[in-house]
């Protein structure tokens, strides 16, 4: 399985792999539409869509056009699905745009591999962990929950821990599993999750294994730091480059699991080359949570500009509160075993950023998008 079909390939994820699999003696097909939140108005200088120009077969598209699929999937062995609109936040009042994507896409990608003619051995999609909303605790009373969103009525008086679903009193944070409850909290969050299922129920009823990563909260060198939307990373980066204060939401201790590039890239190469691997899901993280105040203090001492970081108890309905990924079955099943540590990994982006032009700061112009539409408070 050597022809291998990345959609989405000229951005973040699809180019680091795009580059490893080419090392490692695969032909790649790339599918991108070059959108210009993620590459800027001149795709040309887009970094991401440099490090892959001339190097891939490179297919300007879109996944809505199944003229486009048809074009690519011709002599493809394996499907690595990754184009999608990304970013929760932004969802919440770009429906139209992230179902018609997210899901529209994919089924349109499902069609052609249902009734057009290829070679298609192997589709690998990238899900997220939105999928499961908050994620799994444990209450003190009632054991084992997995909460609904966060109620307003407590986060506006300050308190942004999840609550037990029944008696409503605090709980504690678990390493989310694979078989844990799905109830996305956001559109983008819902879009992962039809299009996993999609996914899914046509493999199995056209004989196509399917593998489905829920990816963690990636960050590393070739993250779009045009994007105001989605990558707090990015988005903390070019607001210091920018000499401007960091406004960190609720109280800076909501957590993410924060998994590095490089580990992403291993676990989808993993997924293609093991052949007994059938149809299946797995989390694909880092294994450590970190604070958002953490993020913020870091990313400014490392770039020694001196901004303020403003813990501001504003919020964002809809957001999580921590998330961690248990990782058992993805080692067990796959030998995944991440690399990077978020030291590291923060001072590999650092080190990159500081070789970049410094980008606009458009962070506030999407916060205000966000106030008019009364999803931030």
């Amino acid at each position: 399985m050597k022809n291998i079909l990345i959609t989405g390939g000229a951005g973040f994820i699809g180019s680091n792999l795009a580059l490893k699999l080419i090392d490692q003696g695969y032909f790649v097909t790339v599918l991108d539409n070059l959108s210009e939140q993620i590459h800027g108005d001149d795709p040309d200088k887009s970094f991401t869509y440099n490090l892959i120009k001339n190097k891939v077969n490179m297919i300007v598209g879109d996944v809505n056009n199944s003229s486009d699929w048809e074009k690519v999937l011709k002599d493809c062995d394996v499907v690595v699905h990754l184009a999608a609109e990304t970013g929760t936040g932004q969802s919440m009042y770009e429906i139209d745009k992230y179902v018609a994507s997210n899901i529209g896409g994919t089924a349109k990608l499902l069609e052609s591999l249902t009734n057009k003619e290829n070679n298609v051995k192997k589709l690998i999609i990238a899900s997220s962990r939105a999928v499961y909303g908050e994620g799994k605790f444990e209450c003190r009373d009632h054991g084992i929950v997995f909460p609904e969103s966060r109620l307003e009525r407590y986060m506006s008086n300050g308190d942004y821990e999840v609550k037990c679903p029944i008696c409503f009193q605090n709980v504690k944070m678990l390493p989310t599993d694979e078989n844990s409850k799905l109830h996305p909290t956001s559109v983008y969050g819902f879009t992962k999750q039809a299009q996993e299922q999609l996914c899914m129920i046509v493999g199995k009823s056209i004989g196509l294994p399917v593998i489905a990563y829920r990816f963690q909260n990636v960050y590393g060198p070739g993250q779009s730091l045009k994007n105001p939307y989605t990558g707090i990373l990015s988005i903390f980066s070019t607001i210091i480059k920018n000499g401007n204060d960091i406004n960190i939401f609720e109280d800076g201790l909501e957590t993410r699991d924060f998994v590095y590039i490089e580990d992403i890239t291993d676990a989808i190469i993993l997924g293609i080359e093991k052949n007994e691997v059938d149809s299946y899901v797995f989390n694909v993280g880092s294994g450590e949570k970190t604070d958002v105040l953490k993020v913020a203090n870091t990313l400014k001492d490392k770039y020694g500009v001196d901004v303020k970081v403003n813990v501001s108890g504003n919020y964002r309905l809809g957001d999580i509160r921590h998330n961690l990924g248990d990782l058992n079955f993805i080692k067990e099943k796959l030998g995944y075993q991440p690399k990077i540590s978020f030291e590291k990994g923060i001072s590999n982006f650092v080190d990159w950023v500081e070789l970049q032009n410094v980008e606009k700061d458009n962070y506030i112009k999407s916060i205000q998008e966000m106030k008019e539409k009364g999803l931030y408070k």
